[in-house]
């Protein structure tokens, strides 16, 4: 009888201690919680990203006025707004992947979902976060490709514009 009380203490004493135990404390919690400092640090570089391409824009903006009527820069600066409103985008909709995240973080530190749900949840997030890192790396591809063929043909109006002057000294 004493082993069978000692049994059902002990199983007692178990079953407390794993429904009291902490989810934040779990491993796959605390993984969780460092790939959110991944996405939010990201995200800073993606921001950080967004205003540099909006300065270029502003540059080439300021820097087409001196050309009459290009219409080939003009399409180049369309070009190179579309894809910072697109990359706005993308930020935006980061941005709420950051915030679903955070309260999947909460919700299940709270206990309020499972440690499955919060995996499957955490796994979903994951993925659509590694796509947008990929979406971000594409526009920066694409700004980086806007910008040198812009500075090319900034750089071919110049020397035509100093040909145009020195053929125009010589008469």
């Amino acid at each position: 009888m004493k082993n069978i009380s000692k049994l059902i203490f002990l199983v007692s004493l178990l079953a407390y201690t794993s429904c009291k135990q902490n989810p934040a404390e779990s491993p796959e919690h605390k993984a969780m919680v460092e790939k959110h400092g991944e996405m939010e640090t990201s995200h800073e570089t993606m921001t950080k990203e967004h205003s540099n391409m909006k300065d270029d824009h502003q540059e080439m903006v300021d820097a087409h006025k001196s050309i009459e009527n290009d219409s080939i820069h003009l399409v180049i600066e369309q070009k190179h707004l579309s894809l910072l409103a697109k990359h706005g985008e993308l930020i935006k909709t980061h941005e709420a992947l950051m915030q679903k995240h955070a309260d999947l973080e909460t919700k299940h530190a709270s206990g309020e979902i499972t440690l499955e749900q919060m995996t499957t949840e955490h796994e979903s997030m994951k993925a659509e976060h590694e796509s947008m890192e990929k979406e971000h790396q594409e526009i920066t591809n694409e700004h980086r490709h806007i910008t040198e063929e812009d500075e090319k043909m900034m750089k071919e109006d110049q020397e035509k514009a100093a040909e145009t002057e020195s053929d125009q000294n010589k008469e």
